[in-house]
């Protein structure tokens, strides 16, 4: 073998060798730590957010608060032996008479009271569904005329009527309506009577919620 072909074997030798070095450096560089090490906090990706944290708004919202009972409501509203002690009345029974009254299929309460004279005094509330109360006074047919009896504070609608020595006056409020009833020996009585209690009467019913 001549010294030509023994330099031109090493040099394809040498060349192999390069080649096998080049092809080797396809991985990571040892020496490159941003290339070498995966940070494995980009590679994952992140989990679902546990369920107790998903609260709809259904759930977070609060509860709508019961209705009030109507029975202590209208029991609360109604007029005592104090509040008509003045009209010199001691207790009667019966039921109240007078305009709506014999209508009322609700939850109710009736006071009523005898003057020394025989007129009758009488009392009732009663309970509606809301809105019910102010559209049953406002849409009442009651025989009679109407009577004009001052107007009180607080309350929603008000309406009053006379039939012969009966006059009622109806007053709504919320669930409630209180209506007072006085039959006396005149209408002119009558009517002086239910403007005396009428404060007192309105004072119980805007009393409550």
């Amino acid at each position: 073998m001549t010294g030509v072909e023994v330099r031109h074997r090493r040099a394809v030798a040498l060349a192999a060798v390069a080649l096998v070095g080049l092809t080797g450096c396809d991985g990571p560089d040892p020496n490159n730590l941003e290339t070498y090490y995966e940070d494995p906090a980009t590679t994952s990706a992140p989990g679902p957010a546990p369920a107790e944290a998903r609260v709809s708004q259904a759930q977070a919202a609060p509860a709508k608060p019961a209705a009030p009972d109507p029975g202590p409501l209208a029991e609360r509203a109604l007029l005592s032996d104090a509040d008509v002690a003045e009209e010199g009345v001691q207790p009667g029974a019966g039921e109240a008479s007078g305009c709506l009254t014999g209508v009322v299929s609700v939850t109710s309460r009736t006071a009523s009271w005898r003057y020394p004279s025989g007129s009758v005094l009488s009392h009732r509330v009663a309970a509606y569904p809301d809105p019910a109360a102010a559209e049953a006074v406002a849409g009442a047919e009651c025989a009679g005329h109407a009577v004009n009896v001052p107007a009180q504070p607080g309350v929603e609608v008000q309406r009053a009527w006379c039939e012969g020595k009966t006059c009622t006056v109806l007053l709504a409020k919320g669930r409630l309506v209180s209506g007072l009833t006085v039959s006396a020996s005149t209408e002119a009585r009558a009517v002086d009577a239910a403007k005396r209690l009428l404060p007192a009467m309105a004072a119980k019913l805007t009393a409550q919620p």
